[in-house]
């Protein structure tokens, strides 16, 4: 059993306080000269008798770490220790090392790189540099048999890697014709070794290679690669040439016409590779402390030098998927994959909103919508909980939580912008996130850590409302300035209804996260906060339904985002909503299947169409293949999830570069309604973690056949349906520890479950198994 330690951590064997007691010095090379300058090691001699059985590496570092024993690589781990608030905590990885061992001399050797430590993070326009701090350094111990035999002390020695320069943003410069010699010393480091704790979660890993689809040369001798697919990535070379010779990689994730290479949407990060030959034999390089995202990759080369093969490779902490959905449209199944390259190629140590411009930072509001969709296509559990973590370091005093985390602009401030924290939707995060985590996997223990959090949440939002409606300053940075539903269509695309304003959107949000806390509340015995935070609520409601709905039962705005949250989240008045739903259904049918709706009005729109009984607008708005629409981007060739719904127009000109992403997940949530209503998996709050659920699929006759499968702690789910003719048969395949409820009810005619009817009313429990379920409609 696990507990929680003073981080809320568990340690390494599981139990609160075990965490490593490191006794080694925190050292940097003396060499080190500083941000963006040439890259360096720092290393050690020492001797064996005999190898051990076994011999375990402890090893962290400010800034990334690449170690190697007798010049073998240690264990496979990328863009280690990772990426936290480093102020909090720090990471530290476990490695079995005997094999790498040998009697008599033996030599270790760490190479540092500057990573989210210190390398830029943000924008040109306020570019942050040195944020934890301005020295590399390291820390590791190596045992077997519980003796030591080696830790990072004053004695060691430092010098120069052939990375020549590196940064998350820059990219890597390598140089092959480097070769690390002892060349200084090394300088023992002032560092709290309480920050460190056992990494949270999986670290990042590549993926299968991907080879190019297609290649072509430019008139200036420059060559094009197209590897099929937009991805978090960086690019493995293997080639051979004279020694001094350069190739150099630049990424773009789109062309533009006439297949022109166009990366202008990474605005300042260089993101590019250099590599310089060594002038023996075949070589191979990828980069050591660096990705990028792209799908296309421009190689030049200078000098002497052939390419043998250029391949890209995904990284990600999510490698290994946790659901599948397929329907009979293939449009829809590449959707769902798209959603599925978004979220590894964001899910880099920290939920991100895009892998490869000058930003790549873990945007609260993005991660809210997407944690759902998140848990259904891989395990998260870990993933996201350390990030909330980071979320909860980052809070302010005031309990505004930040819009991004780790948070660069709580450690530096960004003159003139505000304070870059207290958004609705976007701090919404530390009750949404939670409360999807469990959902999916039963976890209590992810309650309780951000339950303090969530109270300061709620005191934040009250301080800044009006009894209790917020009304958001318009001014950047001032308290209470909400992104509101950010990207909703404008424009010429702006076909469907007027949008949400922003106090509209920041009320409902204080009215969600408030009525799920009183929930958690209750969940962990927290009585008084519970009656507290449920009478809160109901103020919202009541405020909520003065100042926004008419008397005729139309809400304020008249718009999908307002009508999709409010009715999903039970604040339509009863009284109204008869009406309300005519005029919801009537916005849905007067953008004829046009999306009007940004990042937290849009995994609300289908849901709440499905909830209503109106699957057939529901069908018509998911299949739409106009713009906006999720599947114009798929008609467009779109590879991952786009930030914009127009970010490549129909003739295939690019949007504004300046702030368009083409890997960016936050409209892929719309894959939760995908599992949770077309394909009926619905998790339960009373029976979290998929101890119970209830089927219920939503049948959209033009997606018909429908299969979806789901891994839980208990085995993995199936669930499919096919309609033939107006006869619905559906599978479903429980295992062992699953109960799922059946409700026999309205539009469903003629329902047996293996055989037996199930009466309009009824309910009935099906068990472990598989299940043959039909009726007509």
């Amino acid at each position: 059993m696990k507990t929680v330690s003073a981080h809320g951590i568990a340690g390494e064997d599981g139990f609160a306080g075990s965490a490593f007691q490191f006794t080694a010095s925190m050292i940097g090379p003396s060499c080190d000269g500083g941000q963006a300058t040439a890259g360096t090691f720092v290393s050690r001699e020492f001797a064996l008798d005999a190898v051990p059985a076994e011999a375990t590496l402890r090893i962290s570092a400010l800034g990334l770490y690449r170690a190697f024993i007798n010049g073998n690589r240690v264990g496979g781990d990328l863009l280690t220790p990772g990426w936290t608030c480093y102020d909090d905590r720090i990471a530290y990885q476990t490695y079995e090392v005997a094999k790498l061992l040998q009697p008599g001399g033996n030599r270790i050797e760490i190479w540092l790189g500057d990573g989210w430590y210190r390398s830029q993070l943000m924008w040109a326009s306020n570019p942050i540099i040195n944020c934890w701090g301005d020295r590399v350094a390291v820390i590791a111990e190596l045992q077997a048999g519980g003796e030591r035999l080696l830790k990072t002390d004053g004695s060691w020695k430092s010098g120069y890697t052939p990375v020549t320069r590196n940064g998350i943003y820059y990219g890597e410069d390598y140089d092959a014709r480097i070769h690390p010699q002892d060349s200084h010393g090394v300088d023992v480091i002032a560092f709290d070794k309480a920050l460190l704790i056992p990494h949270e979660t999986g670290a990042v890993k590549e993926m299968d290679g991907l080879p190019p689809i297609d290649s072509w040369t430019e008139a200036d001798g420059r060559i094009l690669y197209d590897f099929g697919q937009n991805a978090g990535a960086y690019i493995r070379l293997r080639l051979k040439g004279a020694a001094g010779a350069q190739v150099r990689v630049e990424h773009s994730e789109v062309l533009g016409a006439d297949r022109f290479f166009d990366n202008r949407n990474y605005r300042s990060a260089r993101a590019e590779l250099v590599y310089t030959l060594s002038g023996h034999g075949e070589e191979e390089y990828a980069p050591l402390f660096t990705f990028m995202g792209f799908r296309y990759a421009r190689v030049s080369v200078t000098g002497q030098a052939e390419l043998l093969a250029v391949t890209m490779v995904p990284v990600t902490s999510v490698p290994v998927a946790a659901g599948g959905f397929t329907s009979g449209v293939a449009a829809v199944n590449k959707l769902v994959d798209n959603t599925i390259w978004s979220q590894r190629s964001n899910f880099i140590e920290v939920p991100t909103d895009c892998p490869q411009r000058d930003e790549r930072l873990g945007w609260t509001g993005d991660a809210q919508v997407f944690a759902g969709t998140a848990c259904w296509l891989a395990d998260s559990q870990s993933f996201l909980r350390k990030y909330l973590r980071d979320v909860i370091h980052d809070q302010r005093a005031d309990g505004a939580v930040s819009h991004f985390s780790p948070d660069p602009t709580r450690l530096h401030p960004i003159n003139g912008r505000g304070d870059w924290a207290g958004s609705t939707g976007w701090g919404d995060a530390i009750v949404i996130i939670p409360w999807q985590l469990y959902l999916h996997y039963g976890d209590t223990a992810v309650l309780e850590e951000c339950f303090p959090a969530m109270l300061r949440w709620l005191d934040y939002l009250w301080g800044i409302s009006n009894g209790p409606i917020i009304r958001p300053p318009a001014v950047w940075g001032a308290q209470g300035f909400t992104f509101g539903d950010w990207l909703q269509p404008v424009g010429d695309n702006r076909k469907p209804r007027p949008t949400v304003a922003d106090d509209c959107a920041a009320t409902l949000y204080h009215f969600i996260s408030a009525q799920l806390t009183a929930k958690i509340a209750r969940i962990l015995g927290e009585t008084v906060e519970a009656t507290r935070l449920e009478r809160r609520a109901d103020e919202i409601k009541s405020a909520f339904k003065h100042e926004f709905f008419a008397p005729s039962g139309r809400i304020a705005h008249n718009d999908q985002t307002s009508w999709s949250l409010a009715f999903l989240h039970g604040l339509v008045p009863p009284e109204y909503e008869a009406a309300a739903r005519s005029y919801f259904r009537r916005v849905a049918e007067e953008t004829d299947g046009v999306i009007g709706t940004g990042f937290i009005g849009t995994p609300a729109l289908l849901p709440a169409l499905t909830r209503l009984g109106m699957l057939d607008l529901a069908e018509k708005m998911f299949l739409n293949r106009k713009v906006p629409g999720w599947l114009y981007q798929v008609e467009r060739g779109a590879t991952s999830i786009w930030e914009r719904w127009d970010a490549l127009a129909e003739d295939g000109t690019i949007y504004d570069p300046d702030m368009n992403s083409y890997n960016h997940y936050a409209y892929g949530a719309v894959c939760q309604w995908l599992f949770e209503d077309v394909a009926g998996i619905k998790p339960q709050e009373d029976k979290p973690g998929f101890e119970e659920i209830v089927f219920d699929p939503a049948i959209l006759p033009a997606l018909s056949p429908v299969s979806a499968w789901h891994d839980t702690r208990f085995g993995r789910i199936e669930a499919g349906w096919t309609l033939e003719e107006g006869s619905v048969t559906c599978r479903l395949v429980l295992p062992q520890g699953v109960t799922a409820r059946l409700q026999g009810r309205g539009i469903r005619k003629a329902l047996k479950a293996n055989g037996e009817t199930v009466e309009q009313g009824q309910e009935i429990n099906l068990g472990a198994g598989e299940h043959k379920v039909t009726f007509s409609i």
